[in-house]
């Protein structure tokens, strides 16, 4: 075992070599060859996406060794991201680097190291994820914070992380093109702390402390360019727009509201402030999909989300993106209670396919599942089986989301799951459009006569009881 942990080591060094000695090439002015290569530890698939803007534009297949490599022949500097599903992270190309990443599906955020010609920026950006990620942790009990201890923790945080900051940046005289996002790293983190405080402490504290916050808490939103197009699609700058349209919108919000009605307000809202914050089409209709996808997925109510559609479709030009908005809608309107649960095809333990409409009779609780998720899988197992021991007139059915049919039965018979129906859904695509698939933390009851009962509930809910009937 100590043998083959050395041989590994060395054929990734010998690999890593041939990737840096790459860098040592002379390039041309118009030469904008670069390489993108790594090792997968643990891989959950046999391949890596390499995407630009959310779109794929190479499959990297993963040779006997678990390793990739490719050479593209031109491409742009810029931020690129790629993926071995499901997890993702970012890579920043200047012109001409030769990357090297390694990588662990086991613990993948916190294994991404990365090595040659661009390493150093890359790691700079790993490490501000990593720190990020890492306050997240300490940030619920900071929230409980009065406003003048708050504001001096996050401050002496940003202050140290905006020193580690200015050190790298002189240290390795990066472009000013991957600057922005190295700033960007730093500073919406810190801005998201801002926006979310207000909300969070009156949750955990009872203490509605927004009439109390100074005038000038805000003031770098007046700061922020909204409409720079390369931070569109990267994630602390998308995290941030988030919480600042949810916190604008909460300001506007009617508290004698329903919580559907409410709902429904607030998000209509974020959609007009959008529509005069972002002057970029290109930027606005990404903002204004992230705005309805999030809402049509938490939020059922069938009336409002025709209202909401409505106004969507007055704001957004993006018809092609509009399409799977109104995809999304439609599906949500056939889920509704009292309508019959649409087909899908399901795999049984025999392997042979049969219609959800065979298998979904009577009172019945679906829920969900994935190898990559292993602790809910039992977790979720278990809650059923406690639910089917207190209401046993319901059939409790787990569908599995992956492809691997032997797979799913060897995880299946490492525990004794009783009373449970066990199928593997055979078309995901079909899963997620007929259902609206989008969260493994979901479940479907179904009523006496094998209707909807309720399509959008969560076992682990306190109130999930409530629709068994």
């Amino acid at each position: 075992m100590h043998n083959l942990k050395v041989f590994k080591i060395v054929s990734f060094s010998i690999f890593s070599l041939f990737l840096m000695g790459s860098c040592e090439k002379k390039f041309k002015n118009d030469n904008f060859t670069a390489y993108f290569g790594g090792e997968v530890t643990n891989p959950l698939n046999r391949y890596v996406l390499f995407l630009k803007d959310n779109k794929v534009i190479d499959t990297i297949p993963l040779d006997r060794n678990n390793r990739f490599f490719k050479k593209f022949d031109s491409l742009a500097p810029g931020l690129y991201t790629f993926k071995h599903e499901p997890e993702y992270q970012y890579v920043y190309f200047d012109k001409n680097d030769s990357i090297m990443v390694r990588m662990n599906s086991n613990d993948f955020d916190e294994s991404v190291v990365f090595c040659g010609r661009g390493e150093e920026k890359n790691n700079f950006l790993m490490e501000m994820y990593l720190k990020n990620e890492e306050d997240k942790n300490k940030m619920f009990t900071v929230f409980d914070y009065d406003l003048n201890k708050f504001n001096k923790y996050i401050d002496s945080a940003y202050t140290s992380r905006k020193n580690y900051y200015t050190t790298k940046k002189e240290a390795l005289k990066w472009s000013d093109e991957f600057d922005l996002y190295a700033l960007a790293s730093l500073d919406f983190p810190y801005y998201t702390k801002k926006e979310i405080y207000p909300v969070i402490h009156e949750i955990r504290t009872g203490e509605n402390v927004s009439q109390k916050l100074p005038k000038n808490f805000y003031e770098y939103r007046d700061e922020i360019d909204y409409n720079n197009k390369d931070l569109t699609n990267f994630s602390p700058f998308v995290k941030y727009l988030t919480y600042m349209l949810n916190n604008m919108a909460l300001e506007k919000a009617d508290e004698k509201a329903s919580e559907e009605d409410k709902a429904l307000d607030m998000n209509i809202t974020k959609l007009n402030i959008a529509d005069t914050l972002f002057k970029n089409p290109e930027i606005k209709n990404t903002i204004l999909d992230n705005i309805a996808f999030a809402y049509l997925l938490e939020d059922q109510h069938i009336i409002n989300n025709k209202k909401f559609l409505d106004r969507y479709n007055q704001l957004s030009t993006d018809k092609g993106n509009q399409n799977e908005i109104i995809k999304i809608g439609n599906a949500i309107q056939m889920l509704k209670n009292g309508n019959p649960l649409p087909k899908v095809s399901l795999i049984d333990l025999n392997g042979e396919t049969v219609s959800s409409e065979d298998v979904v009779k009577g009172k019945c609780v679906i829920f969900f599942w994935t190898e990559n998720a292993e602790s809910h899988f039992e977790t979720v197992h278990k809650k059923a089986m406690e639910l089917k021991a207190k209401y046993p007139a319901y059939t409790f059915i787990a569908v599995n989301v992956d492809d691997n049919q032997s797979k799913w039965k060897t995880n299946l018979s490492k525990y004794k799951f009783s009373d449970i129906e066990e199928f593997r859904v055979k078309d995901f695509e079909e899963l997620k459009q007929k259902w609206v698939i989008t969260k493994i933390h979901r479940a479907i009851t179904t009523n006496a006569d094998g209707t909807i009962n309720n399509a959008f509930v969560n076992l682990f809910d306190v109130k999930f009881i409530e629709h068994l009937k």
